[in-house]
Parts: structure tokens; C-alpha cells; sequence
């Protein structure tokens, strides 16, 4: 199977979804990658917006309740913030408001985490605020086979669609296997990366990979280690993850954003509030996330508050004993 990096799969998703569907359009706050589609949809579909993101996530919420299918881009979470009033107040509740008379299909992409010496606001890992506004769902893809069909299900979706990308999925030009034919990932389903028997390790984006590093280093020390990739974090798959951890009785769960109210304090629950999963236990469930503070510029200081597989098996290596 070819190897393609994690933006050239999106961009298939794209044109492929905008061949489907002439009802799909982009909103985007700058071009960037989203160029290369120009020769074949024209500007009308791939569209430049002023630097106002309240006007044109606004205007997405109008065009998708008038039947098209926006594909909204800001760049990265941060520049959106200033749109939260129309992500949180309108695009998350409309639906629900409207008593189901109308849809209103968009997907709303961004750019989080950390890793580029970025600063503080420029770094940051925003989803478990996303997490909490009931209407949205959200989707966190971790490398490109997942991306590609995660995005071509949320286009099609007629709910408003979260989609972030972690920075250095795109910039970092990470590559995987993505099939030439046709096909989606659904919306819910988490995925099993790596098969073991010892600790589950429940991990969230880029933090799959670090998670894979580190569990192929435990391999070597006679550990074997599970690898759970939600993907999708609203709906969440319960199901797979009491799952893996009823069979190893053991887990961590990883993620990159501040630990308090994190996505893994919610997965952690998910494993000790079911009765059968809680049973199954041999130790109590780990969080390994970045600390409650603003990421740092310093590069050295960035290091040390963004989650590596050095915490990784250190936090394996504590539940184990």
C-alpha cells in the first residue's frame, strides 16, 4: 500500500468529497495547503476569508442551514477562539433549537498542541472544552488512514463536526499507508493499534505515537502493552475501551492537554464508574497529561510539560508495581 503524509490524505477527502457533493465548500481564514484544490473548484468553493472568524464560522452555521455543506478552517484553534460565541451559542445548539426542523452540516477544523516552540497561545490543547458542549462531535485523528476516512464521515455528517488536527500531524509531514479506493472510518469507533495482555495505554492524537514508541520499548523488557486510539472523542467508544482494559485489568490514559478536566479524567471514568470494568482492575487507572500551566516557549520547558513516551513507560511501570 502507498505512503502519503497526513496533509496529502486530507486533501484526497476533499477533492474527493467535493466531486461527490457540489453542496461542499471551504471557509478558510488563509489558503495554505487548500491551494492545490483551486485549479479544479475554483475560489468560489475554496474561499479566503477577512481575519474576522465570528463573520465567516458565522456564515458557515447560515450556509450549511441553507443546504450546502461548509468545511470551516481557521488555521489553529487558537485564531477561533474569538469565534467562540457562534461555536458555543449557536453552531453546538441550533439543531437542538430548531426542534430537528433543519440540519446544519459543518465541519469545523483546526490545529492544537503543542511541539514548535509556539508559545503559550499558540499551544495549547483546547478539546476537552469541546468535549463539554453538548451538540458537537468531536474527532482527533493520529495519523493519516484514519484523517482520510474521519473527514470523508464528518463531511457527510449532518451534525456540526469538530475536527482537530494536532500541529505536527501536518507541519511534522507525518506519512502512513491510506488505500487508493474508496472509503470512511465511522464516527465512534476507537481502534486497537497495538495488541497485549499486560496494561491498556488509552491514547489521544499525536500521543498515539509516543504510546506505540513506548510500548514497543516495554516489548524488550517483557511488558506488553495495548494500545487504545479513541479517535473520536464526542461520541466516545466506551465500549472498546472497558473493553481492553476487562482484559489486561490495567490502565493509563494519555493525552496532551492541562490534567485538570482533561479528556483523560473523563476516559478514566469511563473505566471506574462500570461495574464489570471497575471489577476487573488490579490498580488504580494513571493519567499521564501536561501539567496546569500556560506551554512554555523555552524549548527545554516545552519538553518537559508536553507528555513523551518517557512518561509513558514510567506511568506503566507504576501501575504495574
Amino acid at each position: 500500500m502507498r505512503e502519503i503524509t497526513y496533509t496529502e490524505a486530507l486533501l484526497e477527502a476533499f477533492r474527493e468529497e467535493m466531486r461527490r457533493d457540489e453542496k461542499v465548500f471551504h471557509l478558510c481564514g488563509g489558503l495554505g495547503p487548500l491551494e492545490r484544490l483551486i485549479p479544479e473548484f475554483g475560489r468560489e468553493r475554496v474561499r479566503v476569508c477577512p481575519i474576522s472568524e465570528e463573520a465567516y464560522v458565522g456564515a458557515s452555521i447560515g450556509a450549511a442551514g441553507g443546504g450546502f455543506r461548509p468545511i470551516v478552517s481557521p488555521g489553529m484553534m487558537t485564531f477561533a477562539f474569538t469565534a467562540m460565541d457562534q461555536i458555543v451559542n449557536q453552531m453546538a445548539k441550533i439543531h437542538y433549537m430548531f426542534g430537528g426542523q433543519a440540519t446544519f452540516p459543518i465541519v469545523f477544523r483546526a490545529g492544537t498542541g503543542g511541539g514548535r516552540s509556539a508559545a503559550a497561545q499558540h499551544s495549547q490543547s483546547p478539546h476537552p472544552m469541546f468535549m463539554n458542549l453538548a451538540g458537537l462531535k468531536l474527532i482527533m485523528p493520529s495519523n493519516p488512514y484514519d484523517g482520510k476516512g474521519l473527514m470523508k464521515s464528518a463531511i457527510r455528517d449532518n451534525n456540526p463536526v469538530v475536527f482537530f488536527e494536532d500541529q505536527l500531524l501536518d507541519l511534522g509531514g507525518v506519512t502512513g499507508p491510506v488505500p487508493e479506493e474508496e472509503y470512511t472510518i465511522p464516527i465512534g469507533v476507537a481502534d486497537v493499534k497495538r495488541q497485549g495482555s499486560d496494561i491498556t495505554v488509552v491514547a489521544i492524537s499525536k500521543m498515539v505515537r509516543e504510546a506505540l514508541v513506548a510500548a514497543g520499548e516495554l516489548e524488550g523488557e517483557g511488558v506488553s502493552v495495548e494500545v487504545v486510539d479513541p479517535r473520536t472523542l464526542v461520541p466516545l467508544d466506551r465500549e472498546a475501551i472497558r473493553a481492553s482494559v476487562q482484559k489486561t485489568g490495567r490502565v493509563v490514559v494519555v493525552d496532551e492537554a492541562c490534567i485538570t478536566c482533561s479528556a483523560a479524567a473523563e476516559i478514566a471514568t469511563v473505566v471506574s464508574e462500570d461495574p464489570a470494568t471497575f471489577r476487573a482492575l488490579k490498580a488504580p487507572p494513571k493519567r499521564v497529561c501536561a501539567p496546569d500551566v500556560p506551554i512554555p516557549y523555552s524549548p527545554v520547558m516545552e519538553r518537559f510539560c508536553i507528555p513523551d513516551k518517557a512518561d509513558i513507560i514510567r506511568a506503566v511501570k507504576e501501575v504495574l508495581a
